[in-house]
């Protein structure tokens, strides 16, 4: 740390208990409560119906005139609840531990103070920012590059697998102030000598549980252990598992402790349901919740790259107009399907993982998990993607019998009851057909009417084949209607006794984990075979050179975009290890992956006989 303050420990808890999560635009006071000198501090934030509205604003924290200019000309009017908390301990260079779910202006609470501390000395590096994805990492350096507007010669560098090395290092010889990457692509750069990080003042861990999933948190230590020892270190995490934890013990000194407590009027902004149906009903039901349920933006997750190519083919086939964001999608493209899914030109998104952290817009109002995620923080931060901001939004789960019983896990995560839902039937999607139709109509009727020309141009064509043809204003009305409708049947009909057989899997028993009583599975040998979905490949790494679960995951991942959570089980023996990772992954990526060097050997990946 670059300062220390003298209070001693601090622990901050901002209980949301009795109010909203302020998002960012919102008033949310703080007060302070001390009994002595030797207490330790709590920040509890809260409003209440009785709160006066005070504006306190941003300019309680010390910032510079350009920054507020920067913020004030942005919209931003007052601090989130962990940016209040945050500022005042980042900006007296202490160190900090935060623990907030996505969506909360994290990025904010230390970007801003980051910025405000940067000196003027020299082209070398001052802040670090790790992020587990290229996504984040993206969003993380242009959160900065917006917040830094009033200091145009401020210099930020987003660095990760995937785009040119070469082009990195020509930009980290030119200058940077602040340097925002992944842990590989880090290491990278440090080890080749490129990244100058001797001169550095702060380094910042986002979705730090994330990196520890991904199988990062090694790669994280190493950078930590070659960094300058006075230098403040910033933790984010949505959970704390106890490896974080001890991170955090490790490597931080004496921390400032901040916790975000969701509150339930918060939590309940996002509506949770559940379908449950077999495999081969997906598909079908997909483009039945599309029609019924309806949604300004929509993501949906699938499990693999192979899932998400089926479904998007699918719902194209149907008339919807979908873009793809996975592993195998180039950056730039990637980068321009998020703007395409934030302007609005594009409203369906299928998305592996990859799209899980990092991704925020705010018109996103339905997430679909089409496969079943891997644990609950997976689920929670998929259904991160929507409710955001203040708004309100859906998240519909797709279940088959046999994943049923995760679905108490996934409850326990959001405090909050995942609904059971039937398959919109032929009567709902037709019903939701006709008000979508009535609602075009209303708009057309209400709003904004075309220039005079051509309103008086089409006027004039209705007189025209009204006079012509001797027909009725309602019968042109109606053949205007038919014209919108298009070719294809205005309503759905066809055999949906399938969708009864599906509907009554829903009301099954949700303690029906272990079956009938008495008969539990007993727990499945180390030599089960792969999952379903799943196929079990060998490489050349094991015990003896001492590879471990999370170097495999690491580079992996890294290599091939998958996220951590997405490869299976690994087991490791003495001269060689298996790895399930998910069916339908591209040769080219094997290819690399068989090049791919772990411990200094090369994975030489190949599929289990």
């Amino acid at each position: 740390m670059t300062q220390s303050a003298a209070h001693g420990d601090f622990a901050c808890s901002v209980d949301l208990s009795a109010t909203e999560l302020a998002a960012e635009g919102e008033t949310t006071p703080a007060t302070e409560e001390t009994s002595d000198t030797n207490a330790v501090f709590t920040t509890v934030i809260e409003t209440t119906e009785d709160t006066p509205d005070e504006p306190s604003g941003f300019a309680q924290f010390g910032f510079s005139d350009a920054l507020l200019n920067t913020l004030n000309e942005k919209g931003y009017k007052e601090p989130s609840p962990i940016q209040a908390a945050a500022f005042p301990e980042l900006m007296l260079g202490r160190d900090l531990v935060g623990q907030a779910q996505t969506g909360t202006g994290k990025t904010a609470a230390f970007a801003l103070p980051i910025l405000e501390r940067l000196q003027e000395d020299g082209p070398r590096p001052q802040a670090l920012v790790l992020a587990p994805t290229r996504e984040l990492a993206m969003q993380v350096a242009d959160s900065f590059r917006a917040y830094s507007a009033g200091h145009p010669h401020l210099n930020v560098l987003a660095i990760y697998g995937g785009s040119d090395f070469r082009s990195q290092i020509h930009a980290l010889k030119r200058g940077v102030d602040v340097v925002v990457g992944t842990p590989g692509r880090v290491m990278d750069h440090m080890r080749q000598g490129t990244l100058d990080t001797s001169g550095l003042r702060c380094l910042v861990l986002d979705e730090a549980d994330e990196m520890l999933r991904m199988g990062f948190i090694d790669d994280v230590e190493w950078i930590l252990d070659q960094l300058p020892e006075q230098r403040q270190v910033v933790l984010f995490s949505a959970t704390m598992p106890s490896e974080i934890r001890r991170l955090s013990k490790r490597y931080l000194s004496e921390p400032a402790e901040i916790t975000i407590k969701t509150q339930e009027k918060e939590a309940r902004r996002i509506r949770h349901r559940c379908i449950t149906l077999q495999n081969s009903h997906k598909l079908e039901a997909l483009n039945r919740v599309l029609e019924a349920v309806t949604g300004e933006g929509v993501i949906i997750f699938a499990r693999t790259k192979a899932i998400t190519l089926n479904v998007s083919e699918s719902l194209e086939a149907a008339g919807h107009d979908v873009a793809v964001l996975n592993g195998d999608v180039p950056q730039n493209q990637r980068e321009r399907t998020v703007e395409r899914l934030r302007k609005g030109t594009v409203n369906i998104l299928v998305a592996t993982d990859v799209a899980a952290r990092g991704l925020d817009v705010e018109r996103i109002g339905l997430v679909i998990n089409y496969d079943m995620p891997f644990d609950s923080e997976a689920y929670v931060h998929r259904i991160g993607r929507t409710g955001r901001a203040g708004r309100t939004g859906e998240a519909i789960l797709f279940v088959t019998p046999r994943e049923r019983r995760f679905v108490n896990n996934l409850e326990r995560a959001v405090n909050q009851a995942i609904e059971p839902m039937a398959i919109p039937s032929n009567a709902e999607i037709n019903q939701a057909r006709l008000d979508k139709l009535r609602q075009r109509l209303t708009d057309a009727a209400t709003g904004e009417a075309r220039q005079p020309d051509e309103s008086a141009l089409l006027q004039e064509l209705l007189q025209r084949v009204s006079n012509e043809h001797d027909i009725e204003p309602s019968r042109l009305a109606l053949a205007a209607l038919t014209l919108a409708v298009g070719t294809g049947p205005l309503l759905v009909q066809g055999d949906e006794s399938w969708l009864q057989n599906t509907g009554r899997q829903r009301f099954e028993r949700r303690d029906d984990r272990f079956g009938e009583r008495g008969n539990r599975r007993r727990p499945e040998r180390a030599s089960r075979p792969p999952e379903d979905n799943m196929e079990r490949f060998r490489v050349e790494v094991g015990h003896r050179d001492r590879v471990k679960p999370g170097n495999l995951v690491g580079a992996i991942a890294n290599e091939s975009g998958l996220q951590g959570r997405m490869i299976g089980r690994i087991q490791i023996f003495e001269s060689h290890s298996f790895v399930d990772l998910p069916k339908g992954m591209p040769q080219d990526v094997f290819a690399s992956l068989k090049r791919l060097k772990v411990m200094n050997r090369e994975l030489q990946i190949r599929p289990a006989t």
